[in-house]
């Protein structure tokens, strides 16, 4: 189960540009006009986990498989989008399976570079995009509402569907996105959003896009965003997306170098991939023999049947126990043989609840 990320804004803020700055390809095209990206640009990328390395070291596989991260870029957003201004609005379907959104907001002065409205300013850009994203949603629950009104005739159990669709479209069309109706993901509700995927239910992490003098200290725009963010709860991450761009083609350590003279402490894809994980709530496991060492990701809570599943399903559908170690156990004592003698690997049963950074192997008969 991959992290699967959208990528919205107004045209022009850098989408493009952080794009190919996060997936270290230029898949994304990029100039200083609007709607420059035309169709959806989609990359799998590799999440940063210091530790498979580590672990690679201690096993020496033949291959070390990390685990990954779908960023999807579309056209950019702008007023009047859900009434088809623009382009934004017709690659919004291939947003709407994603499990969050990375919501890239312009936060720097450059006159060489066009503003769609002309002047900078990131909150009154935020509502233009989260307006655009309500109406969006508001229009595809539109679209099934006589479908779902035939179908409240069967029974009880689709009056019930149907009365939920109402509520939700009455709360989307006076102006308010998803996220924020009390019981989204309960009884009926919830089986309407499982089915309709709002974009405006997603989790958002805002992303300030500044230059390059902007990523030492706030500016007085990227407190805005911080502060307009901090009233939902949401995240936010400062990048420079052009500066991202510049570093895509250098090495871990030359990274770490160039971003250490900014003032930056961590990459726009370490932060963005962090700040998702956190906010889903996903963790890391990982598998280590001869043949690779692997990353998987799971959300936090899951039991070994529920993670041995994302191996394969007949995993979890024969499970019978986990051999699990540690990453700091098996760190430490170097070798699984070392950590079994040592009397730290352990058979953990059907209840036991994955640990960000185990090492598993799952034992299973079908």
């Amino acid at each position: 189960m991959p992290l699967s990320i959208g990528i919205v804004g107004l045209p022009n803020v850098g989408k493009s540009t952080l794009f190919n700055a996060l997936t270290r390809a230029q898949n994304a095209q990029c100039a200083n006009y609007p709607f420059c990206t035309i169709e959806p640009n989609k990359a799998i990328v590799p999440v940063p986990d210091p530790r498979l390395g580590v672990l690679a070291k201690i096993v020496n596989p033949q291959k070390v498989v990390p685990a990954t991260v779908e960023f999807t870029d579309i056209a950019g957003l702008v007023k009047g989008a859900s009434t088809g201004e623009g382009l934004g609005n017709k690659f919004l379907a291939n947003i709407r399976e994603t499990q969050a959104i990375l919501h890239v907001v312009r936060c720097f002065e450059d006159s060489d570079v066009v503003h769609v409205h002309g002047q900078v300013n990131p909150v009154a850009d935020i509502e233009v995009i989260l307006t655009e994203l309500i109406l969006a949603d508001a229009q595809a629950l539109e679209n099934r509402m006589d479908r779902l009104r035939k179908e409240a005739k069967a029974g009880k159990e689709q009056q019930t569907k149907f009365a939920a669709a109402q509520t939700l479209l009455a709360h989307l069309l006076s102006g308010r996105p998803a996220s924020a109706l009390a019981g989204l993901s309960e009884g009926a509700m919830g089986d309407l959003c499982a089915e309709l995927s709002p974009l405006t239910a997603k989790p958002v992490i805002y992303c300030a896009n500044v230059d390059e003098d902007g990523l030492a200290e706030d500016s007085p725009l990227v407190s805005a965003v911080r502060e307009y963010a901090a009233k939902t709860g949401a995240p936010v991450v400062k990048v420079s997306a052009r500066m991202e761009e510049e570093m895509a083609a250098l090495s871990d350590e030359e990274r770490g170098e160039f971003l250490a003279s900014y003032g930056a402490a961590s990459s726009g894809l370490d932060q963005v991939i962090r700040t998702g994980y956190a906010m889903l709530g996903l963790i890391s496991f990982f598998t280590a023999g001869p043949k690779e060492v692997r990353a998987w990701t799971i959300e936090q809570g899951f039991k070994a049947p529920k993670a041995a599943s994302v191996i394969h399903t007949d995993f979890e559908r024969g499970f019978i126990r986990a051999e699990t170690i540690s990453y700091q156990d098996y760190v430490s004592h170097a070798s699984e043989a070392a950590c079994r003698a040592a009397g730290v690997l352990r058979q953990e049963g059907k209840e036991y609840q994955v640990r960000d950074g185990d090492v598993m192997h799952f034992l299973f008969n079908v």
